[in-house]
């Protein structure tokens, strides 16, 4: 019997070695194939711009092709849900967002996907933060004074975005929870409708992303009050942050992030992750990266886990007091 046992041990350990073995193997020869990275947006928007500068990268270093393949539709389930499912050894990968990986779980009634349980987190790559902005007819040239003319005009001032649920609405649902104002939110199909309508007047206030922002910007179309990230961007130096000009702690960015589907082997997470902090380091990456708005940020799997997961925390509560909800 107890031989029996013995056996039975020596043969799982001997197993269990080979098993890291072939692991150990498989993340050396890592990558022999083209590697393709799932965009869960259409082309052309800033996760598609993004991921397409560091795909170039990736592949020259590595020797091997990367493939940026857009699959876009249902916020970003679509694109996400694939890489989900696909086979865990590396070959293909996901630029996550804050809408596949922090917003949509609490904002769909029901997820094709776990955001956390079957995705191993690679690495943030980039953030773009966005701009509050108003038509130059509000009588407000800063955060302070667009507070003060809200508790004055409760529900009259109209903020637009690119749909329930995106971004840039839960970005004013924020506002308005951290300011203490109620702005009314209108929903556009898009962020150029929102942003046309901004400058028209039939709406006042508008968050958008930096790289839209900019040409309105310059061209005084849209008066800019503060920018949404935790520092002040380069773009725009003398701009303050929300934080800054009175909501301390307010902080709402767009991130990029690449993701592998889970059990992906520990080497070939780790392999990839140091890869981008390398490419993201590269003067040459970082000033394409800024040519798009967004700003170079690189990081560890574990750091990039410890993000989504205080992102999916915070707009939990946002997106519930928004009301909105996608079925």
């Amino acid at each position: 019997m107890k031989r029996s046992i013995l056996a039975r041990l020596a043969s799982m350990a001997g197993a269990f070695t080979l098993a890291l073995l072939a692991t150990s193997a498989t993340a050396a020869g890592y990558p022999g194939n083209p590697i393709r990275i799932v965009v869960p947006f259409a082309a052309g928007g800033t996760s598609d711009l993004v991921t397409r500068i560091l795909a170039q990268a990736m592949g020259t270093e590595l020797k091997v092709a990367v493939i940026v393949d857009n699959r876009p539709g249902a916020g970003g389930n679509i694109g996400s849900e694939l890489v989900a499912r696909a086979a865990p050894d590396g070959y293909t990968l996901l630029m996550g967002t804050v809408a596949t990986h922090g917003i949509n779980a609490s904002l769909y009634k029901t997820m094709p996907f776990d955001p956390v349980k079957d995705f191993a987190p690679v690495s943030l790559v980039a953030s773009t933060p966005s701009v509050l902005e108003v038509n130059p007819s509000l009588p407000v040239k800063s955060v302070a004074e667009l507070i003060a003319y809200a508790k004055a005009h409760p529900g009259k001032l109209y903020f637009g975005s690119a749909g329930n649920g995106s971004s840039h609405h839960l970005a004013g649902e924020l506002f308005d929870s951290m300011a203490g104002v109620k702005m009314t939110h209108v929903p556009y199909r898009g962020t150029a409708a929102a942003v046309t309508d901004t400058m028209g007047g039939q709406v006042q206030v508008i968050f958008d992303t930096l790289p839209s922002a900019m040409p309105f910007v310059k061209s005084g179309q849209l008066r800019p009050l503060a920018v949404t990230s935790a520092q002040r961007d380069p773009a725009l130096p003398d701009l303050p942050t929300l934080a800054e000009a009175g909501l301390p702690g307010y902080e709402v960015g767009s991130w990029y992030g690449l993701l592998a589907p889970a059990g992906t082997p520990p080497e070939i997470v780790e392999k990839v992750s140091k890869l981008v902090a390398q490419l993201v380091r590269r003067p040459d990456i970082q000033q394409k990266l800024q040519a798009q708005g967004a700003t170079a940020v690189g990081s560890t799997p574990a750091a990039f886990a410890t993000h989504i997961a205080s992102e999916i925390k915070k707009w939990g509560p946002v997106v519930q007091a928004s009301g909105a909800r996608v079925d």
